[in-house]
């Protein structure tokens, strides 16, 4: 029997981590395999711990209090490091905990990854279920790092990670700046799955358009070798169309490119194998409610 264990990083989502677990109990009542649930609390302002009424599906479930808030995919980033390096396991999912990432999706990912020879799983968004405004900038976001890295990358966090995946990322600095573009960089023979985002569970999303681009930038970053090549190439381009015809107007693609190359540059300089590897010193309790 193969064993899971749910990663769910959280900061101040209380009902709807409870709302969550329960959901995840009720959708793993038919798997054949052992489930564990790991909460990575990146130093929540309120208690997250409730009464969890249904869980007699999960083997078990911790919370992994943080003394400092260190951003999602730090958190992401603490949480395969202490699986990898304190529990034992096959695969782990890492999820988001405000219900965007269906729980009625995981016996997808377990029964491919029954099937699979410890090959890696990536739930595919084919849908998603925000406004109008943000689904546009999420397709801008998605051109932008195709466009700049050659990379389509059509996944977030939920994902089904096989042990040998979960040790490359956590040997691979830009897993500390940024979850899905270390996995694309790391791994190259990805399965996946159609994935549909859901809605949160309650209040409005955290992602604005600031944080998208940030991310979408983040992703970018790690493959800034390519980024530097293609825009040195459009660079080049761009001038010779408009030697004859030069102005501030036509100047101001140059311009915007520079921005974005120097933003890139400084989110790469996130990118910290030291503190990757010492992240876990931020653990300031371990709760074992299960």
């Amino acid at each position: 029997m193969k064993k899971y264990i749910i990663l769910i990083p959280i900061y101040n989502d209380r009902e709807s981590l409870t709302k969550l677990i329960e959901n995840i109990n009720s959708e793993i009542k038919d798997l054949n395999s052992e489930i564990s649930v790991i909460v990575i609390n990146d130093a929540s302002s309120q208690q997250i711990i409730d009464q969890y009424q249904n869980t007699e599906n999960i083997n078990s479930i911790e919370i992994i209090n943080m003394k400092e808030n260190r951003g999602h995919a730090r958190c992401i980033a603490s949480g395969l490091k202490y699986i990898f390096e304190k529990k034992e396991f096959d695969y782990v999912i890492p999820m988001d905990g405000d219900g965007e990432d269906r729980p009625e999706e995981i016996k997808n990912f377990i029964e491919l990854a029954e099937q699979s020879e410890d090959q890696s799983i990536t739930g595919e968004r084919i849908k998603r279920s925000e406004s109008l405004f943000f689904k546009f900038c999420y397709q801008f976001h998605k051109f932008l790092t195709l466009a700049f890295t050659g990379q389509s990358i059509k996944f977030g966090n939920f994902t089904c990670l096989s042990k040998s995946t979960v040790e490359k990322m956590l040997n691979e600095k830009a897993t500390w700046n940024s979850f899905s573009g270390s996995l694309k960089k790391t791994e190259k023979n990805l399965l996946s799955i159609p994935s549909i985002r859901g809605a949160r569970y309650f209040g409005p999303s955290k992602m604005s358009f600031f944080n998208l681009l940030k991310h979408s930038l983040s992703i970018i970053s790690v493959f800034r070798k390519t980024v530097l090549i293609r825009s040195a190439l459009f660079i080049i381009f761009y001038i010779l169309l408009i030697k004859n015809n030069a102005s501030i107007i036509t100047s101001i693609p140059l311009v915007l490119l520079l921005i974005m190359i120097y933003s890139i540059s400084s989110l790469a300089l996130r990118e910290n194998i030291d503190e990757l590897d010492k992240s876990l010193e931020n653990i300031i309790e371990i709760e074992k409610v299960k």
